[in-house]
């Protein structure tokens, strides 16, 4: 008999529910089991997991790497999907192999390159993959000399956090005065220069006595549409499995193969160690496709691959477990499509916030399911 497959994703997105339906929807009929921690005590990855915890708050990383092998020692897990401090976690990725458990993460030089996004444009114009010209900001001063080289050659500024996930902190520039024209309707990205320049000098002001607040800017030209977003799979043998643009217009979304964006996403991917799973963006900047940004992590919408016929998740975790999937093209590209909201289930009660973390002993092992049955839900530990 096959055993279960146990799988952790830690504060993970909210839309990684629809990651932990397809490993339970998996083609091979694996019974899989999924943990969650969160430190939302109403993420709704929490109420769709077989197992949650609160997770402490206030670890160092080096102590989340030991609340994190004493999760996986306890709770049994195969596989683990770090994104809180994949950085620390991944470094001790043998530490993590001694307790049973493969991380479905990339190569520690992966994160370090691509947790910077000043580092990474530098690395992968070294490799031919063009890059949009851009400017590291940290004052007031270098701020408007990059919005005015930006504008003098045609283009408008933008801006966004050197490290950081998602569109967090992107803004775009604009001369136009604050005016009660920005007050109505939805806020929106646009921000006037002189609003910012004020608060970068008074960030200045401040940076000497509370470094916490000093600014880390890449400023560079607005990208246009289309945005793609690029999925991959990769082994630990550098090779990719798959490949699958997800393209970004406005609401319409759709699919694409097209090697303009594949090509390059591919070279990065297998070019830098982005093992597993990893997402890769490009924007146009003229006539040619430019990178936007690389996510060493599943993309929240990874699972919209299941409109081609692609269970990624699940080929990730196989590949993980050392049942190579080999190539997994997609058998066909679904039409286009939009993203809408819709309700998951909270759990009943909110669960306890938790103080401390301490080490606790194994717990003992949930009996396998039955064929084709979901495993047993477990209430959440408590505090």
């Amino acid at each position: 008999m096959v055993s279960r497959v146990r799988v952790w994703l830690n504060r993970t997105y909210a839309e990684n529910v629809f990651f932990m339906d397809q490993l339970r929807r998996n083609p091979s009929d694996r019974a899989v089991e999924i943990h969650a921690t969160h430190g939302d005590p109403d993420s709704p990855v929490l109420a769709a997991a077989d197992t949650a915890e609160l997770e402490p708050e206030g670890l160092s990383p080096a102590a989340y790497v030991e609340y994190a092998l004493d999760q996986c020692a306890r709770r049994g897990i195969d596989v683990f999907v770090p994104r809180l401090h994949q950085d620390a976690i991944v470094a001790h990725r043998a530490e993590f192999a001694s307790v049973g458990t493969v991380l479905l993460a990339p190569t520690p030089q992966a994160v370090a390159v691509f947790a910077d996004k000043a580092t990474a444009y530098e690395a992968v114009r070294s490799i031919g993959v063009p890059v949009p010209p851009w400017w590291r900001v940290r004052t007031a001063a270098g701020l408007l000399a990059a919005v005015e080289e930006l504008e003098a050659a045609g283009h408008r500024a933008c801006f966004k956090p050197a490290s950081g996930a998602g569109g967090t902190g992107f803004r775009v520039i604009t001369r136009a005065p604050f005016s009660l024209a920005d007050l109505d309707g939805f806020p929106g990205p646009q921000v006037p220069l002189d609003l910012v320049l004020r608060a970068l000098e008074r960030a200045e002001e401040r940076a000497e006595n509370r470094p916490e607040e000093a600014v880390d800017w890449l400023v560079m030209p607005r990208l246009e549409q289309p945005e793609v977003s690029v999925d991959c799979l990769t082994g630990t043998d550098n090779r990719i499995r798959l490949a699958v643009g997800r393209t970004k217009n406005g609401r319409r979304r759709g699919f694409t193969l097209r090697e303009q964006w594949l090509e390059p996403a591919r070279r990065i991917a297998e070019g830098f160690g982005l093992h597993y799973l990893s997402n890769i963006q490009f924007r146009m900047f003229g006539e040619r496709p430019v990178l936007l940004d690389v996510n060493t992590r599943p993309a929240g919408g990874l699972h919209q691959l299941s409109l081609c016929g692609v269970n990624a998740p699940w080929a990730a975790v196989r590949l993980a477990l050392g049942d190579d999937p080999g190539p997994v093209p997609p058998p066909f590209l679904g039409q286009d499509y939009t993203v809408v909201a819709g309700p998951r289930p909270l759990l009943p009660v909110s669960v306890p916030r938790q103080r401390a973390y301490a080490a606790q002993p194994p717990l003992p092992a949930a009996p396998s399911p039955a064929p084709g049955q979901p495993a047993t839900p477990v209430t959440p530990t408590h505090a």
